[in-house]
């Protein structure tokens, strides 16, 4: 297999995390790292291996015929103009979670790739967490029987989280906690395999009053097949950051928590009920996540994710998520927002 070069635009936290991934991945070797602030990009470039470009313009890496990938690590309003000038370069890509920030800029993206023969994931890392994966084995080898309804919920404490105004501002995110960490649960939802077909929203911004970026949105959606879906995104969950996802059916039920990394799985056994519980624990993970951090348990799920991409590019089967899986995440966010606003159900328009 040749080697692929990889350029990364945006040198934040997220960006470095990206860069320590590459350097750690066969058949990928960082090339390049573009950031507004000059002396950031340099220092993750400096912390690569070999000679690699540090750029304040990342147009000044679509040129160089040795990066074959892009990795959109900037702030989401960026992300449609950074998308289409990789892409039109020749570029592969695979940008950060939320695609963009609206359904006319998600798509404007994946017109110019289905345009072109480039493939592009979008980073839902969260896929790659060993609780949601085991959630989703557990929901694909149909134990669970026919599903009745699914329950999901995502939130930290909001403020003291963001760094920037982009984190948090309409005009760039797109949203508040739906686009922020709700977009997390959204794709897991999707992932498991239930795509939302119309929602009802409620949306509150009464806590830190964000103009036009909720604190709090609670969801009933519906799928196309009938499965309702409860949903919580919040900014306002005290405890600290949580995502959950819960999944019934008419054997039973199974539940992914993160952190810590869990599942229960609840069976019911015998024509009389009777049940049976079980769980997964991940002490390793937990307790290292504990003493050192929760980046070395997303360095791990970035690290599966960049490996899936790269099977993807060289034609195999891959669980990363899609540019219209990327698509539908926001959907599902914007279909919310005019719920909320009108007092009626929306239709998730992807």
């Amino acid at each position: 297999m040749s080697e692929r070069g990889v350029a990364i635009f945006g040198a934040g936290v997220v960006g470095g995390m990206r860069a320590r991934t590459v350097a750690r991945q066969p058949g990928l070797r960082l090339r390049g790292v573009a950031d507004v602030d000059l002396d950031r990009a340099r220092q993750v470039a400096g912390a690569a291996a070999g000679d690699v470009r540090a750029v304040a313009d990342y147009r000044e890496l679509l040129d160089d015929s040795s990066v074959d990938v892009v990795i959109v690590s900037s702030p989401v309003h960026l992300h449609e103009e950074m998308a289409l000038a990789a892409v039109s370069h020749g570029k592969h890509l695979l940008v950060e979670k939320p695609l963009s920030n609206s359904v006319k800029s998600c798509r404007a993206i994946l017109d110019a790739v289905d345009a072109s023969d480039r493939v592009l994931t979008v980073g839902f890392n969260h896929r790659y967490y060993p609780s949601f994966r085991f959630l989703k084995g557990i929901v694909s080898d149909g134990s669970l029987g026919r599903i009745d309804h699914v329950r999901a919920f995502g939130g930290h404490e909001g403020m003291s989280q963001f760094r920037a105004p982009w984190m948090y501002e309409r005009a760039t995110l797109g949203g508040g906690a739906m686009m922020d960490v709700g977009i997390h649960v959204s794709d897991l939802v999707q992932y498991l395999g239930f795509h939302a077909s119309d929602v009802h929203a409620v949306a509150t911004n009464g806590v830190w009053n964000v103009p036009g970026s909720e604190d709090n949105a609670i969801v009933l959606a519906r799928t196309a097949d009938g499965v309702p879906i409860t949903y919580q995104a919040t900014w306002t969950e005290w405890k600290g950051y949580r995502l959950r996802v819960e999944v019934y059916g008419e054997r039973g039920m199974a539940l992914a928590h993160y952190p810590p990394l869990l599942n229960l799985i609840w069976r019911r056994v015998g024509a009389e009920g009777r049940r049976e519980r079980s769980w997964e624990l991940y002490p390793y993970i937990n307790v290292r996540e504990r003493l050192r951090g929760w980046q070395v348990t997303a360095q791990d799920a970035f690290a599966a994710e960049l490996a899936d991409f790269v099977r993807r590019l060289d034609g195999g089967p891959a669980d990363c998520a899609t540019g219209l899986d990327g698509l539908r995440a926001v959907a599902f966010a914007e279909a919310a927002t005019r719920s909320s606003s009108t007092g009626v159900p929306a239709q998730v328009e992807a």
